[in-house]
Parts: C-alpha cells; sequence; structure tokens
C-alpha cells in the first residue's frame, strides 16, 4: 500500500462512505454508552474537586492543544489530487515542532497554573501527562489522515475504542482503588501509548522529516481559515472553562462540569450521530431545495424526538437519583446548574443541525458570525454570573447562551423552510406533558431504584402517547425507523 493513500474509484468511494457512515454512527452510539457508565462511576468514586481538577486541567490543555495544529492535516484530507511524500513529511514536521515549542512553554508556566489554579503536586502531574499526550496525538495524525482519505473507517474507528475502552477501565479502577487524580494520569498516558501502537500496525507510513515552503503555502489556504473556526469552538468552550477555573475553584468546575456532562448526554448520544450521517447528505441534494427542506426539518425532528424526554427526565428524576445512589450526595449543589444546562442542550438540539445545514451548503461564513456571537455572549455573561452566583451564575449564563439559538433558526428560516411546529414544537409540548406526569407519578412513589425504574417506563409510556395524539400514525413508523437503525 501506497504512503500516501490509495487512489480509488467512484464505486469504491460510494461503498466505502455507506460503509464508513454506519460504523462512525455505531462507533458514537457504542463509546458514548461506555462513557456514560464510566463517568457515572467516577462521579461516585470520586469527590468534585477531584473531578473538577480533570475537567480544568483538561480544558487548559484542549486550549494550548489548538494551536499544536493550524489545519494542515485537515488540508490533506480535504486535498483533491494524491499526496505526496513532501507533503506528508511537511506536514508531520511542523506538527511535531509545534507540539514541542507548546509542552516547553507548558513546562514553563507551570508554577503560574499551578498558583492561579491551586494545584496540588497529583494535579500537576496529570497537566504533565496531558502534554505529554499532545506529542503522541500528534504522531498519530498522518496515519489517520490516510485511513480518512482511503475511506477505511473501519480501520480507524479501532484504536479510537481501543483507546476508549482502556483510559476508562484503568481511570474507574484506580479511582475505585483511591488514587484520586493519579487515576487520570496513568489512565492518560495509557491511551496514548495505546493508540499510538494500534494506529501504526494498522496504517504505517515511512516517517521522515522535511519543510517545503509551497507544500506549507498551498495546504495553509485551506487549512487557516478551517483552524479559525475550530478556535472558537475551543475559546468558547475549553477557554472559558480555564478561565471560570480562577473564579469558582475545582469543586466548582467538578459541580459545573457533572452537570455538563449528564445534560449534554443525549445530544452525545444521540445527536452526533445523526449531524454526522446528514452532513454528506445535505452536501448531496443541495440543488433540490424541496428534499433538502424535508432532510433537515427531519433530521431535527429526529433529534428533538430523542433528546428532549432525556433531558425532561434527567431533570426530574436526578435530584431523586441523588438521595438513592450512596456517595452520590455530593452532587446536591449541582442541580440547580442542572436544571440551566439542559436548557441550553435543549436548544443546541435546534441549533446544531442548523449549523450542519449551513456548513453542508456552503454557507460556512454564516456558522462563523453566530460562533462569533455565542462566543462572546459567553465570554462577557457567564464569568461575570459566575464571580456573582458561583456555579449556579454560570448554569444561567449557559442558558442565556443557549437562548440566543433562536438567531440560527430565524437566520436558516429566510434562507430554506423549516417545519419549525412539527420538528420541535410537537416533541417539546410532549416532553413537557410527560414530565408533569412523572413528576406528579413520582411524589406517590417511595424513594427507591424501582422507583425511578417505573417512573421511566411511565414517562417513555406516556410521550409515546401524547405523540401519538399530537401526530398521529406516523410516530409509530418513525419510532419503528428509530429502533431499526439502532438495531443496525
Amino acid at each position: 500500500m501506497a504512503d500516501f493513500g490509495d487512489e480509488v474509484t467512484i464505486e469504491v468511494i460510494k461503498k466505502r462512505a455507506i460503509k464508513g457512515v454506519a460504523i462512525l454512527a455505531g462507533r458514537t452510539f457504542l463509546l458514548q454508552i461506555i462513557s456514560f457508565f464510566a463517568v457515572f462511576l467516577l462521579t461516585v468514586f470520586l469527590e468534585p474537586t477531584q473531578l473538577g481538577t480533570f475537567f480544568l486541567v483538561s480544558a487548559v490543555i484542549n486550549f494550548f492543544a489548538y494551536f499544536s495544529d493550524i489545519g494542515l492535516a485537515a488540508a490533506l484530507i480535504q486535498k483533491r489530487d494524491a499526496l505526496t511524500k513532501e507533503e506528508l513529511r511537511t506536514t508531520f514536521t511542523i506538527q511535531q515542532t509545534l507540539v514541542l515549542g507548546l509542552i516547553i512553554i507548558i513546562l514553563a508556566i507551570t508554577p503560574l497554573l499551578k498558583s492561579w489554579y491551586n494545584l496540588s503536586q497529583d494535579s500537576v502531574y496529570l497537566l504533565w501527562a496531558l502534554a505529554f499526550s499532545l506529542l503522541l496525538s500528534s504522531l498519530k495524525s498522518i496515519p489517520s489522515v490516510l485511513l480518512e482519505r482511503e475511506l477505511r473507517f473501519e480501520k480507524l474507528v479501532i484504536p479510537q475504542i481501543v483507546e476508549t475502552l482502556i483510559f476508562y477501565t484503568t481511570v474507574v479502577y484506580m479511582a475505585w482503588q483511591g488514587f484520586g487524580i493519579m487515576s487520570f494520569t496513568a489512565a492518560v498516558l495509557l491511551r496514548g501509548f495505546s493508540g499510538l501502537v494500534i494506529i501504526y500496525l494498522i496504517r504505517p507510513w515511512q516517517i521522515g522529516l522535511a519543510w517545503s515552503v509551497s507544500a506549507t503555502r498551498d495546504l495553509l489556504r485551506f487549512g487557516l481559515p478551517y483552524q479559525l473556526n475550530s478556535f472558537l469552538a475551543v475559546f468558547k468552550d475549553d477557554g472559558l472553562i480555564a478561565l471560570l477555573g480562577g473564579i469558582i475553584g475545582t469543586q466548582g468546575i467538578g459541580f459545573l462540569g457533572w452537570a455538563q456532562k449528564w445534560a449534554q448526554s443525549p445530544l452525545r448520544f444521540f445527536m452526533d450521530p445523526v449531524t454526522r450521517v446528514t452532513f454528506p447528505a445535505f452536501s448531496r441534494m443541495q440543488h433540490d431545495r424541496e428534499e433538502l427542506s424535508k432532510a433537515l426539518s427531519r433530521s431535527i425532528f429526529f433529534i428533538c424526538l430523542l433528546t428532549f424526554p432525556f433531558l425532561v427526565g434527567l431533570v426530574i428524576l436526578a435530584p431523586k437519583l441523588i438521595e438513592i445512589i450512596p456517595k452520590y450526595e455530593k452532587w446536591q449543589p449541582a442541580l440547580f446548574a442542572l436544571v440551566f444546562i439542559s436548557f441550553n442542550s435543549l436548544w443546541a438540539s435546534v441549533a446544531t443541525p442548523i449549523t450542519n445545514f449551513f456548513n453542508a451548503t456552503g454557507r460556512i461564513s454564516i456558522t462563523f458570525k453566530l460562533m462569533i456571537m455565542w462566543t462572546t455572549i459567553s465570554w462577557l455573561l457567564i464569568p461575570i454570573l459566575s464571580f456573582v452566583y458561583g456555579v449556579n451564575g454560570a448554569g444561567i449564563g449557559y442558558a442565556i447562551v443557549g437562548l440566543t439559538s433562536i438567531v440560527a433558526l430565524v437566520i436558516a428560516s429566510k434562507v430554506i423552510k423549516i417545519d419549525f411546529w412539527g420538528s420541535v414544537i410537537k416533541p417539546l409540548a410532549a416532553a413537557l406533558l410527560m414530565g408533569l406526569f412523572v413528576n406528579i407519578g413520582a411524589n406517590f412513589l417511595p424513594l427507591a431504584f424501582f422507583s425511578v425504574i417505573i417512573s421511566v417506563i411511565l414517562g417513555v409510556s406516556i410521550y409515546i402517547i401524547i405523540l401519538y395524539l399530537l401526530i398521529g400514525q406516523k410516530i409509530i413508523s418513525d419510532i419503528s425507523l428509530i429502533l431499526k437503525v439502532f438495531k443496525r
């Protein structure tokens, strides 16, 4: 096999693309299930301060990680012509140079970070482990690029699944044994080394160093604009967490991270696979506005159909679960933030398919302007509210930012017709009515785990009945379609 990625025919591309979509959707669902249960166990075994330290240090490293890639890997994937050895080695050389420079900077400013965030020595070791993992991740970039260009997603997902299993198995076991923050340090290093070894076994290439001015210039034409959008996303999320760490402390970040993890879990379960699949679909039906309108409305509907009842049920049942689950009462202070961040996730269920539509149809400038708006509002509002009201203020800030997603909906409505009533309002009404009945019914049940299970069964049943009354027989076929997709 050539180092530069096989040149394949159109028929092979079609077959591999269809297979890749199915594999990526399945991978996302599998990894989110593993993550879901592992995070639950970690919230039992670890204290909020310990979990908050991991969220905080990870956010700091993720912010630095942005500067380890100036979009060259994405440019290699996007490049129409066959890749050359010179381009691969130039990209590899630039990336390793950037990463090594970042590691030196992180080591140099460690005393400053330790003082600003009041980090323990174990937290510093975690910081260094995450910094070193940047190098391990960068070494994997070229094999990953080649696999993506060849559309060999069935091979690309192997190291990702192994990394996830090793990371969560290690961190959960060590947390259970009482190693605290050091659990993350060991897990991060094992994840990085295992992924690096496996991907080079799957897709080796002739490592070498080179630097070509012409190759760098050509790749940066696409890489820099792409990376600019990525930077806004990183700056809005991880950069903000890094700032909040100095305002509400590691315990506050622990509470905020706990609320975010659970409130965003339905998005990772249901929304991510749908948007990954619909992106190429939207791209290929740009010429047919009527079909594109139906497809966008349908994708919003399916995401809302699945995420809305999950979020409503989570808000209602979380207080009961905190009282029932042993060692879980420590998360009581995060319940208020959970409600408001769930509201943010509710709006994300609508806004994300819309920005996905903008990108797929070549309207990336609209997405860029929306990202500027959300980043500006987040950085102006959330830190101020956090300073005044702590974790609860941060939750309120995220809810207000989520509400501004209505701007994306208004803009999209001017570009293409969206069935907002059928796609959003009906699932929302059904979810809220379900929540009302579940809340009333839960008050008559004893505080026990089986009562929560009964409440979930009751909620699902009521939700389907209400949807049937609002939508009709069509909802039955829709649910059957969803079950078939998950079965596959």
